[in-house]
């Protein structure tokens, strides 16, 4: 019952936070239903379109989710439960969904421009190069790393392949038949989420098998092509053709698993959750229990849990890449003001609860159990055994950490096969299993199916009877006359929890706080892209299995789940690219005064008119309202075609720019691999320990200028400083610490001599210094915001 308290609790003041909070920051922003909103006054029918709220809200709610609510606090469960939950409430409640909220708001009153392109106009010039190069920085990591997430996850379940891919052609027909042809969102949603189910019951049967497994056999680098060019098209396609639509359908996807997640909780932890059946054993209740530690303040060979923590959870409780869908798309799109308050707050509270379950899943859900291939390893010819026959004999072994900081084994699980004497381990076969045997068994381990004679201790303690003869160095055991259980299976428990051994698949079943340390054994186990999401992919299925569905049906709706997460911040992360980038070059191109076109800033001096100051740009080809002439000349393009700002402020030209730099990272090998087609793809690991940093100093950043817009308009300022203090503090320590300091477990990047991350925190910290600078010295002049 305790992980169920624990859910209804947090979700309970979720809710609370946002009928009373929520509300309260509402009128204090001011929210009025007769504003108008840039979607209806820029209305371009390609980015700025009016659109329902809950279209708007799937949106942003998948675009600002991704993957980072469900790697982060997957991660950092290894310093415990508390810490992550007592981060992810609070965090969002105070930080992450006022930092979202401020941030669409910001750009609502200011035509729907980016909040790096905003700052430049509170705090200075310089401010907004800064802003924007940050941006830059942080959205190419994204680009370069999500590509490398959806091929890892994919490979790893290809059952999630096909669905995956079907949500495609779905969106593309859910938006034509809402938005062209004007229909309710009630009846395609509803088309839309049996036909996404139906695909994960039946996407990886006959045909469709094949095909998910060869698609799961290619090598990274070609997922991570196809996935960039997926991303181009989806950025330069209008928002209601397939970026709208695909985030609303994943936005149904998600509801609904978090339903039954929930659900899963509530039957686990009223009548316990399922065993997984070994063979023809039917599976039994168990009681589901926290398994993850309270507080762990030294797991092994992690970094300390202050400061690292709070830049392991980014999204689940702030992250400064939400500013940028905030202000980059989701502004461009709310057709009522007051949509802000469900939308900005609403999201991130929603996202914090989905952090919840991805804790509850990690820290109880891997209890009911999960499966642990045995590592094989050869043995040598053996000519000892008892009928005189030559063998070869190779052992299976299982390793089982004991909790602590210092890496230890609680015991080992030996496995000794006997082979017929076969040169490949691909070609040999199996012909009977001769002992299972543990070292260095915990004092109250039993085996169940076998009497006390039936076995022996020592310091080797063999499970079988006494007629074992051993040979050699090693504590081999020969057997013949094994008892009918362990020809089987067998399980040993243990008030850690249970091991059952599948021989069939040589596969050992691990349940209770067993499953936790295998899966949380270290922090460079933990930390790999395949624990993160395999762990919760298993507590999940665990959970949802309890109400007796099938597991490997909730193992495809977990993988679909992350994979189209990913998917969605790829693409949302591209059209940003492209925004921001637009924006830069704009501003760097030399003014030109006068009216200029709304959608590409080009010159429009000298173009016939309409009466309604309408004109067809021979730029973009669309027609567009001409923009106030104080807007154009921050916006104006020369006409020169030698100059590479015009070209990168096109929507084409700055879309290949942002795939085709992330293409380059990409194709660089991950650290200490040197280059082949089959590392190709992975360069994106570079620079991924930087983002997590990057990513909570952003926040801080975008704070900055919340504060500023705040103080021009005239409004309280009390409740968003705090926030902004601790998010400019805490990732420069982070990012100070992962670069110059270490400790014995975790070296510096400075002491491994990886100067591309020594150099690029730092240049990331002299911006930070710089732009908090800049804006203290500017703060006090800055006029008041275009509201």
């Amino acid at each position: 019952m305790e992980a169920l308290t624990l859910t209804l609790l947090a979700g309970v003041a979720l809710i609370l936070a946002y009928v009373t909070y929520g509300r309260w920051l509402a009128r204090l922003f001011t929210l009025r239903e007769e504003s108008t909103t840039p979607a209806v006054s820029l209305r371009d029918e390609k980015d700025f379109v009016p659109t329902k709220k809950s279209i708007v809200f799937g949106h942003h709610f998948t675009s600002i989710a991704g993957t980072g609510p469900i790697v982060g606090p997957a991660i950092a469960v290894i310093w415990g439960w508390l810490p992550a939950i007592l981060w992810v409430v609070f965090g969002s409640i105070f930080i992450g969904a006022v930092h979202d909220l401020g941030s669409l708001v910001v750009s609502l009153r200011n035509k729907g421009r980016t909040i790096g392109d905003i700052a430049g106009d509170l705090l200075g010039p310089r401010v907004r190069y800064i802003f924007l190069g940050v941006l830059i920085m942080g959205l190419w990591i994204v680009l370069a790393v999500f590509g490398l997430v959806i091929a890892a996850v994919l490979k790893q379940f290809p059952g999630a392949i096909a669905p995956f891919l079907f949500q495609i052609p779905l969106a593309v027909v859910i938006g034509v038949v809402v938005h062209r042809r004007g229909k309710s969102i009630l009846g395609p949603s509803l088309a839309a989420l049996i036909l996404m189910y139906a695909s994960v019951v039946w996407g990886d049967f006959g045909p469709l098998h094949s095909f998910n497994e060869f698609l799961a056999s290619q090598p990274t680098w070609v997922w991570t092509v196809g996935l960039l060019a997926y991303a181009y098209v989806a950025s330069v396609l209008p928002v209601w053709v397939l970026l709208q639509p695909r985030d609303y359908i994943n936005a149904l996807q998600l509801l609904t698993a978090l339903a039954l997640l929930v659900a899963g909780i509530a039957v686990a932890g009223i009548f316990g959750g399922l065993t997984t059946p070994i063979g023809d054993a039917a599976a039994q209740r168990v009681p589901l229990e926290i398994v993850a530690p309270v507080v762990d303040w030294n797991p092994s060979g992690a970094p300390p849990l202050i400061p690292i923590l709070f830049i392991t959870i980014a999204c689940g409780a702030i992250s400064g890449f939400h500013c940028l869908v905030g202000s980059g798309t989701t502004s461009k799109q709310l057709s009522c003001e007051t949509h802000a308050r469900a939308i900005g707050y609403g999201s991130m509270l929603t996202e914090g609860f989905l952090a919840v379950l991805v804790i509850v899943a990690c820290a109880a859900g891997l209890g009911l159990g999960v499966r642990a291939p045995l590592e094989w390893a050869w043995g040598g010819p053996r000519s000892a055994a008892p009928d005189g026959v030559e063998r070869t004999y190779m052992m299976s072994q299982l390793d089982i950490p004991a909790p602590g900081s210092t890496p230890s084994k609680l015991f080992t699980l030996r496995v000794w096969e006997d082979w017929q004497n076969k040169p490949t381990f691909e070609d040999a076969t199996l012909v009977r299993r001769e002992a299972w045997l543990f070292e260095s068994p915990p004092e109250d381990l039993k085996i169940v199916g076998l009497r006390a004679a039936d076995y022996r201790t020592s310091p080797v303690t063999a499970f079988a009877p006494s007629i074992f003869e051993a040979t050699g160095d090693d504590p081999v055991f020969f057997l013949s006359d094994l008892p009918s259980v362990l020809k089987e299976d067998f399980t040993a428990a243990t008030s850690l929890g249970a091991v059952r051994v599948d021989p069939d698949s040589a596969t050992a079943h691990l349940q209770g706080q067993l499953a936790f340390l295998k899966r949380y054994q270290s922090w460079s186990a933990a930390g790999s892209l395949s624990a993160m999401v395999g762990a919760f992919v298993d507590g999940a299925a665990n959970l949802i299995a309890s109400m007796r569905i099938p597991r490997e049906m909730a193992v495809a709706l977990m993988g679909v789940l992350v994979a189209s997460f990913a998917g969605t911040t790829m693409d949302t992360a591209c059209r940003l690219q492209r925004y921001v980038v637009q924006e830069l070059a704009r501003g760097l191109l030399p003014r030109v005064k006068g009216p200029a076109c709304g959608r590409c800033g080009y010159d429009l001096r000298g173009v016939n008119r309409t009466e309604n100051q309408s004109v067809r740009c021979p730029e973009c080809g669309e027609s567009a309202r001409l923009i106030a002439e104080g807007q154009s000349e921050r916006m104006a393009r020369v006409a020169s075609p030698f100059n590479p700002m015009r070209w990168l402020a096109t929507t084409h030209g700055a879309t290949l720019f942002a795939v085709a730099t992330a293409a380059m990272l990409a194709a660089m090998p991950a650290p200490g691999q040197s280059w082949s087609l089959a590392t190709a793809g992975t360069g994106g690991l570079i620079l991924w320990p930087l983002f997590g940093a990057t990513n909570q100093l952003l926040a801080g950043l975008a704070f900055v200028v919340i504060v500023a817009w705040l103080r021009a308009t005239g409004r309280k300022l009390w409740f968003v400083l705090p926030p902004m203090a601790l998010m400019l503090a805490v990732p420069a320590w982070a990012m100070v610490w992962q670069a110059f300091v270490g400790d014995d477990t975790t070296a510096s990047w400075l002491a491994q001599r990886n100067w591309a991350l020594v150099a690029i925190a730092s240049l990331a910290l002299a911006l930070e210094a710089w732009l908090v600078v800049e804006a203290l010295v500017l703060m006090r002049t800055a006029r008041r915001a275009n509201a």
